[in-house]
């Protein structure tokens, strides 16, 4: 058989195992790692794989571990963990609560304000979904809000912090599409290209994100006033309306001040990326130290935390990196670009393939293991045919933000569960989010239909 042509069929041969393996329950790190050696070894014995590929394995992890670009992962999961642990995102809920509670829809409207503004500090879907779910699902429920539309708004804002920056989704999406853009430019003769950076990313997905939060904003309102029964209002105390004002401002204000303060330094280009979480990091030690909750027993949990959460990342990463080499090295590449090529709708069918495929993992992946094994396999391909780099990271966001909302698989939906009380049935919160789901296809039809969303902002900051 021709070598080429074997080499192809084992590669994707290794692409099905792996997802196979991962539906048996097996840990993804090593499931990546794993099968790809294993996929290696055929393919040396078969001779269509050279072992001493993996001779680059070493400088790839130093890479990594020196990348001063991703080095702001761990810092801006700080950031969100420390502003979780120090209860401000718990004042945050309770006073927008109170602010917002003399309207219809007011819980909802002030859980969908909140959810943003722990998207922009946190980017940590779960603890997000977690801390809502806690906080704001039983005041809904005793509010009389409809519990299949309590959880819906508490799910569908918790996961904005897949796409609204600072998301480390975001970061590493910018990184691994800066290199594959360079590479793809250089491969068309073009020794300058436009470099792709995560500042360039973290502008491109504000308007998106923010179109998201508008359209939730708006199927609240379209509840209070077609189905007021759904969301009642929930009049605060006269006695606490006495200090409702200056709540507002000590619970809103600082979390605002570094948020504007991050983000505005990255867009601004002020600050890199890492420069701009240090200050984060740094910034949400002291918003707690001013709350009189800063202890070392709470600076231990968030240090502990952020530690087990960025290991996880990166032992995925180094994972992938094994199922890359052996994948495109056996003529994955080649198999990937023929199929993409020839699909019907040219470059929109290509893209829209992609996105198929990336909704599905969504239901068996977290978001990290599917950027690490799909991205690199797919975004060559995509960005030869003349996808912008920018609006290809954009919609990847929305599209798994998507699929972490989809029942009956999507991760926010067992996040809540997790939390949620026994009166709320898993079949509530599925009928729940399913607005949301339309919502969030509804912004992903208008970013096909309109790539300026998500070009605009990044070529007007940057022009």
């Amino acid at each position: 058989m021709d070598p080429v042509l074997l080499g192809e069929i084992l590669a994707g041969l290794m692409f099905f195992g792996v997802i196979g393996f991962l539906m048996l329950g097996f840990p993804v790190a090593f499931t990546l790692a794993g099968v790809s050696l294993m996929f290696g070894l055929v393919g040396m014995w078969m001779g269509v794989f050279d072992p001493s590929n993996f001779g680059s394995l070493a400088g790839r992890y130093i890479g990594f571990m020196t990348n001063e670009v991703l080095v702001a992962v761990p810092l801006f999961i700080f950031m969100g963990v420390m502003l979780e642990r120090s209860k401000i995102a718990e004042q945050l809920l309770l006073t927008m609560g109170k602010l917002f509670g003399d309207l219809r829809g007011g819980l909802g409207i002030s859980v969908i304000i909140v959810g943003t503004l722990l998207a922009a500090s946190t980017g940590v879907v779960g603890a997000t979904v977690v801390t809502m779910g806690l906080i704001s699902l039983p005041a809904m429920l005793r509010a009389g809000y409809d519990p299949k539309l309590a959880s819906g708004v508490i799910c569908a804002s918790g996961t904005l912090g897949q796409i609204i920056p600072p998301s480390t989704v975001l970061i590493f999406m910018g990184d691994m599409l800066s290199g594959i853009n360079a590479q793809v430019q250089m491969a068309k003769g073009n020794f300058a290209p436009t470099p792709v950076s995560v500042g360039d990313l973290f502008a491109g997905a504000l308007l998106p994100g923010l179109l998201l939060v508008g359209l939730y904003l708006g199927w609240m309102v379209f509840k209070a006033i077609f189905d007021p029964a759904s969301c009642p209002a929930t009049p605060v105390p006269e006695a606490e309306k006495k200090d409702l004002l200056r709540e507002v401002v000590v619970a809103l204000v600082p979390p605002l001040v570094l948020i504007s303060a991050v983000l505005g330094s990255i867009l601004g280009g002020i600050a890199t990326p890492t420069e701009a979480a240090s200050v984060g990091a740094v910034g949400a030690m002291v918003l707690a130290a001013f709350r009189w909750r800063l202890s070392p027993r709470i600076v231990r949990e968030a240090v502990i935390s952020t530690a087990t959460i960025t290991s996880m990342v990166f032992i995925i990463l180094f994972g992938a990196s094994v199922f890359s080499i052996v994948f495109r090295l056996m003529g994955g590449d080649n198999l990937v670009h023929e199929f993409l090529s020839q699909l019907p709708g040219g470059t929109t069918g290509a893209v829209i393939a992609v996105m198929a495929i990336m909704f599905l993992l969504g239901f068996i992946l977290d978001t990290f293991e599917i950027i690490f094994i799909v991205i690199p396999i797919t975004a060559p391909v995509l960005l030869n045919l003349g996808v912008d780099p920018v609006w290809l990271g954009v919609i990847v966001g929305v599209n798994l933000q998507t699929s972490f909302l989809t029942p009956p698989f999507g991760f926010a939906l067992f996040y809540l569960r997790g939390v949620a009380p026994n009166s709320v049935s898993t079949g509530m919160i599925y009928k729940g989010v399913l607005p949301f789901v339309g919502l969030q296809i509804l912004a992903l039809a208008l970013l096909f239909l309109f790539p300026d969303i998500a070009t605009w902002l990044p070529r007007w900051i940057y022009s």
